[in-house]
């Protein structure tokens, strides 16, 4: 490939994939009880909303890495994004919650084809070491600042009362990103060299997406419809799938038929413990935003426009201290991300507490602030505590893993915590978000947990390559 000219301006093209697939996440939270009434729909079906999004993200999110190897990462990203902002748009005309769900489930699989092309991108574009961490760093920090603008842009648009409802704005808000990054993509990306021998596990893709589809579903319906027989049955063909994904994944790469993902991985002790540290962290992450967005419009009655802005304090914060950590993790490791744990802690056992009707609006932002200032201790830098260990030429494979686990993680977070907190919201939204916080406090606890297991400043060794090749 020849030397980028612009790097930096493609740089900034390819970030509008991260940052509008983020925000689309983050955007339904403080807009949901507007949504609610706007498509008639029930507390499930609004967890749907976010869960079925993050559902069609994760499921094709290796297989939209390995697009961009075999078709070119620039026509990839480019049919990404155009199939994205087709589908916002889409999300905006529903007029029912079922509209709504399966056009955010096609809104989520088009983002898991635009994102991976970033991280693909800054490999190719950045080659030296210092260049790339600058690069990356700057994607971790577009990520974190992309939750808050999702929340900001949720309250001011759902509030706007136009010719259309204000939470159609929502969606539509993507047309003229999407066009002006189509344009951009169009003339000023440079297309990266094609591997068209590159192959596709259909068959994993189908058992990984049924598998996702049959846990994440009755988490959300069954609780609402009183846990019939049917979301038993599924809840345990979810564990039969995966049980046979791995299987399936198994043989393939016994026959080195290039399998959805590598199965040897999963033998590196500190890469699981990692994922583990990951799955937990994500859920409570994107729980939190979504029972704290609810809690005060319903609970502590604010307006949904006030309500996004109580983000802007934390959402700097975590800018801050992602920044911070970056630095600090050279030298002191996992306890920058270890007292990012207990901050977190702090935060919610105080918000558990304190957070009542008639709680001033500066406790409210501090103990928000706070939450935002350990959280960016802690999430940007996970990628590089999970992946640490496992040897560089598996770090493609390694990376996909770590997406997939990160967006399914938040889907279940959607599904469970908010499945408790909306049970228990028939008793009152304080007793639901006590509720709530609860299971905030224990995911808290086991990321903790995983943290200390793992090795503070151990290298990558031959152990882990010898452990794989076994």
């Amino acid at each position: 490939m020849k030397e980028v000219k612009n790097k930096w301006l493609e740089l900034i093209i390819v970030l509008a994939a991260p940052l509008l697939s983020v925000i689309d996440v983050f955007i339904i939270n403080v807009a949901i009880p507007t949504i609610k009434k706007g498509v008639h729909a029930t507390d499930g079906e609004m967890q749907f909303v976010i869960a079925g999004y993050l559902l069609g993200y994760a499921a094709f999110l290796i297989t939209g890495g390995r697009a961009g190897d075999h078709f070119g990462r620039k026509k990839v990203f480019f049919w990404g994004m155009f199939a994205f902002t087709v589908s916002s748009c889409l999300c905006g005309l529903s007029q029912s919650a079922f509209q709504l769900n399966v056009t955010r489930i096609f809104q989520g699989l088009s983002a898991s084809f635009m994102v991976p092309q970033t991280i693909a991108f800054i490999q190719v574009l950045f080659t030296d070491t210092k260049e790339r961490a600058k690069a990356f760093g700057l994607y971790g920090i577009t990520l974190g600042t992309a939750a808050v603008i999702g929340q900001v842009l949720g309250g001011y648009l759902s509030d706007i009362h136009w010719i259309i409802d204000g939470w159609r704005l929502v969606f539509f808000i993507n047309l003229p990103i999407g066009i002006i990054t189509l344009w951009a993509t169009h003339k000023y990306l440079t297309e990266t060299p094609k591997h068209e021998t590159t192959k596709f596990d259909y068959t994993g893709i189908l058992i990984l997406t049924l598998a996702l589809f049959s846990l994440i579903y009755p988490l959300i319906q069954g609780r609402e419809s009183g846990w019939p027989l049917w979301s038993f049955a599924l809840l345990t063909l979810s564990a039969i799938l995966f049980a046979f994904f791995i299987y399936n994944q198994k043989i393939k790469l016994s026959k080195n038929e290039n399998p959805l993902i590598d199965v040897r991985l999963f033998r590196i002790k500190d890469f699981n413990i990692g994922l583990v540290a990951v799955l937990f962290h994500f859920m409570l992450h994107t729980a939190y935003l979504l029972l704290s967005a609810v809690y005060l419009q319903n609970g502590l009655g604010i307006s949904a426009l006030d309500s996004g802005l109580y983000f802007i304090v934390p959402g700097i914060l975590f800018i801050v201290s992602s920044l911070l950590a970056s630095r600090l993790i050279i030298i002191f490791g996992k306890r920058v991300l270890q007292v990012g744990v207990i901050i977190l802690f702090i935060a919610f056992y105080l918000q558990m507490t304190v957070w009542k009707p008639g709680i001033s609006t500066g406790l409210i932002i501090g103990l928000m602030a706070t939450w935002g200032f350990g959280n960016g201790l802690v999430l940007p830098s996970l990628l590089n505590i999970a992946l640490k260990n496992v040897p560089s030429q598996y770090a493609g494979a390694a990376a996909g893993i770590y997406s997939t686990f990160q967006q399914t993680a938040s889907a279940l977070g959607v599904s469970i915590i908010g499945g408790v907190f909306f049970y228990f919201s028939k008793d009152g939204w304080q007793m639901a978000y006590h509720f709530g916080v609860i299971c905030l406090l224990i995911c808290v606890v086991i990321v903790g947990l995983m943290l200390q297991l793992l090795p503070g400043t151990k290298p990558v060794t031959e152990t882990a390559e010898k452990i794989i090749k076994t």
